[in-house]
């Protein structure tokens, strides 16, 4: 039997259950699985990555393989991180019977995204994954921390948690992912992904978003994790004033109205107007 020409290297609607029937594959809610059909949508999604010939890709939460392969078409390595046990055991075989010219460019890491601290091979370059929903912003975050080499990144996400992300100071919905996601690069909208290219086709809409990291982070003399400890202080009790709402990271209300002011922020805004600067300046002036 000939290997599957590029074109048709990709799985769609009838490889996918297929493959998912001869593992004896069920979609969890548990793990946020929803497996992409639809071969014109992964290819959209290495498109608006912008994924270069000479990019190392890590992708996480690979599922049945329908992103890896159209990466692999596209970047110079893929490496790709899942936690199932059934999944990762199959996704190799998965790549070689489908793409055997490139399966020495693929691997393969069996572990919790949450876990990892180390990847094969060069370092990643890119990030590109269709996020399980249930732990999307914590993954991301993780995956820009350790992975400093990673300089851009595009994620597919439930559209709320999309908007959240891309957020900008004002908005209702900036929050900690926010500004958070704001620390290590420049985010932004890409795009919007409809329900039925998945299977099972989920109850909510989906977004791309897109993250280019920053050439440095916020010029501050406050480590990350300082002012992390604000951004999650201020939105806690995203009602109440900054005043108010840093008492307890401060140690009184005082003692918080005191840092905001040395700050040069106003002890009566809500962390909801500050940018990621104005965080990293109020730990900078913790007493």
């Amino acid at each position: 039997m000939s290997s599957p020409t590029p074109h048709d290297a990709l799985l769609g609607p009838a490889d996918v259950r297929e493959l998912a029937a001869a593992l004896g594959v069920r979609p969890t809610k548990q793990r946020g699985q929803n497996f992409v059909i639809d071969a014109n949508t992964v290819r959209r999604i290495v498109r608006t990555a912008g994924v270069r010939p000479d990019d190392v890709v890590v992708e996480v939460g690979p599922g049945l393989g329908s992103l890896t392969l159209a990466l692999l078409e596209s970047a110079e390595r893929v490496t790709a991180v899942e936690i199932d046990d059934v999944l990762a055991a199959a996704l190799p075989a998965t790549v070689a019977a489908r793409m055997p010219e490139r399966a020495d460019r693929f691997a393969l890491v069996h572990s919790d995204a949450m876990r990892v601290t180390a990847l094969p091979g060069p370092a990643p370059t890119a990030l590109v994954a269709n996020l399980p929903y249930n732990v999307a912003v914590p993954v991301l975050l993780h995956m820009l921390d350790t992975f400093p080499s990673i300089e851009r990144t595009l994620v597919m996400v439930q559209a709320e948690v999309a908007d959240r992300l891309a957020a900008g100071p004002g908005s209702k919905v900036y929050g900690v992912p926010s500004v958070k996601a704001n620390w290590y690069a420049e985010v932004k909208r890409a795009g919007a992904i409809g329900r039925n290219v998945f299977w099972p086709a989920p109850n909510v809409d989906s977004g791309l978003v897109s993250l280019v990291r920053r050439a440095e982070p916020p010029k501050t003399s406050a480590a990350k994790e300082e002012v992390f400890a604000v951004v999650d202080a201020a939105f806690a009790q995203r009602r109440k004033t900054l005043r108010a709402a840093l008492a307890g990271w401060a140690g009184s209300a005082a003692a918080a109205e005191a840092a905001l002011v040395a700050a040069g922020v106003s002890p009566q805004a809500r962390g909801e107007s500050l940018t990621v600067e104005e965080f990293a300046r109020i730990a900078e002036h913790k007493q």
